[in-house]
């Protein structure tokens, strides 16, 4: 097995509702130190990682506004989630002795930086992992728009989606058994198909940078590491399949 990794520089984006376990709200200790094992192999092949983390374990902004909340304050609540679960990630980083640092798009001096993207990068190139909390700091983004904003301004070599499923299907596998896998998609293809993976602002702002989109299971031990040395299952999303 090669031990070259892929990609130099990457973002990993992890949703909210990965970090419950079988828990039905919350962050599970154990899904947490999980993931942050998964993180710290990769840190150790000499890959500079950045990540984006939902906030959906806590509180969605679409679904408050479902419920008559207005949309724009339900969002800065859902940004306030991710805050916290970046605090998490971070602890649970940190007992293992990953060094990280939680830059927010809302600034909040006494428990995280603010986000300057020179400085995250330095913070990169010195082997630190840095979390992009409070996604783009702005309401009717979501999340995913966040993680390809920041890794187009990072300058990453790739976006990776960590779900629940090992790719992207024509359908869910959860509840179609018959469903299939693709390994390669382009950008157009996805969007056309409606898979709904990535918010289409998402898709489109990789699409023009150029950045590719890796879809793998986050829950299946060592993953991340496999998909950087290009083992395993995912699904790659470039220009041409």
């Amino acid at each position: 097995m090669s031990e070259t990794p892929v990609y130099k520089r990457v973002l990993l984006k992890v949703s909210g509702e990965a970090l419950m376990g079988d828990r039905n709200y919350g962050l599970d200790t154990g899904t947490l130190k999980a993931i942050a094992n998964d993180i710290k192999g990769v840190v150790a092949l000499g890959v500079q990682v950045a990540l984006v983390i939902g906030g959906g374990n806590i509180f969605r902004g679409i679904a408050g506004a479902a419920t008559g909340m207005d949309r724009a304050q339900a969002d800065y609540m859902g940004m306030l989630a991710t805050v916290m679960n970046a605090l998490g990630m971070q602890s649970a980083l940190e007992q293992i002795g990953v060094q990280t640092r939680v830059q927010s798009a809302i600034p909040m001096a006494s428990i995280c930086e603010p986000y300057i993207r020179r400085r995250a990068i330095r913070h990169m190139e010195k082997g630190r992992v840095v979390i992009f909390a409070a996604g783009t700091g702005n309401p009717f983004f979501t999340t995913d728009t966040a993680a390809a904003l920041r890794a187009a301004e990072m300058g990453c070599n790739a976006l990776l989606k960590g779900t629940q499923v090992d790719g992207v299907y024509d359908s869910d596998p959860r509840r179609n058994p018959d469903a299939q896998r693709f390994t390669t998609l382009s950008y157009l293809e996805m969007l056309s198909r409606d898979l709904a993976v990535m918010d289409a602002a998402a898709i489109s702002v990789a699409r023009e940078n150029h950045l590719p989109i890796v879809v793998f299971n986050i829950h299946e031990p060592g993953a991340f590491t496999e998909v950087m040395l290009g083992h395993g299952r995912f699904t790659t999303v470039t220009d041409t399949p």
